[in-house]
């Protein structure tokens, strides 16, 4: 009895380092797209909720749901330098939530295949008392470089997890969600721009994307990349003609309807 107990306390702390390490990676790729007038780095981790290192001026904290291979929520606690830096922008106020989203994205990204969704701008305490007792808990600080005078603390990325469990199919799902409306969008490409470059756009310039002209556009339900196609012309609107579906549930959602 004793030798399962310690066996299965070594396999709990062993997935909690594990998980402790890959939020750590999490919070390095968000850092880099954190405004910032230095370079940020990650801190210490922490796992006690009552414990989070905050930025000492906290303004303002995003938060996030987590779907996919990994569930659960993150939040990005700012500091009132970069939510400043965001609110007296030159191309006008920035939304917090909006422009934050790209680190979120970034930091998920690392978690395997995850996505980000429902971000919205909280206060930070309510923020991260809304992680507590879901989940797996892990705070890394977000600060300047050690070649920065000040070593200043300017945010701290928090994340809540749940471990991925056997799959479950719940009978007549389909069914459920026929009706539902969902936004469905074609992107035939993103480009990514800094503030100095959109200042100097002019009217006839042209903005290159990250898509060959002959590739195909991409269609997106909910943010969810379903299908790709060639873009058409019907009765002088734009339409989407279907050459290959993506998502295995478009698949399913397909095979159920034949």
């Amino acid at each position: 009895m004793t030798a399962t107990l310690d066996t299965t306390q070594a396999a709990t702390h062993a997935a909690a380092e594990t998980i402790t390490a890959v939020v750590v990676a999490a919070a390095r790729a968000a850092a880099a797209l954190v405004p910032s007038g230095a370079e940020l780095v990650p801190g210490p981790a922490v796992t006690d909720p009552d414990a989070v290192p905050v930025p000492p001026a906290a303004a303002a904290a995003v938060g996030a749901r987590l779907s996919g291979e990994i569930t659960g929520d993150v939040v990005l606690v700012l500091s009132a330098e970069v939510v400043e830096a965001l609110d007296n922008s030159p191309v006008g106020p920035m939304d917090v939530a909006t422009a934050l989203r790209p680190a979120l994205e970034a930091a998920a990204a690392t978690l395997g295949r995850v996505r980000v969704d429902a971000e919205r701008t909280e206060d930070p305490v309510t923020a991260l008392d809304g992680l507590r007792d879901k989940g797996m808990f892990v705070a890394v600080p977000l600060v300047a470089g050690a070649g920065h005078p000040s070593a200043d603390h300017i945010a701290t990325l928090a994340l809540q997890v749940t471990l991925p469990t056997a799959p479950r199919t719940p009978r007549n799902s389909l069914d459920l969600l026929r009706h539902v409306a969902m936004e469905v969008t074609v992107e035939i490409g993103r480009t990514r721009m800094t503030v100095g470059e959109l200042l100097s756009l002019h009217p006839g310039e042209v903005v290159e994307l990250d898509r060959a002209a002959s590739a195909p556009a991409d269609l997106l339900v909910n943010g969810t990349l379903i299908a790709r196609g060639e873009v058409v012309v019907v009765d002088e609107d734009f339409g989407l003609r279907i050459s290959e579906i993506v998502s295995d549930a478009a698949a399913e959602l397909g095979a159920a309807q034949a």
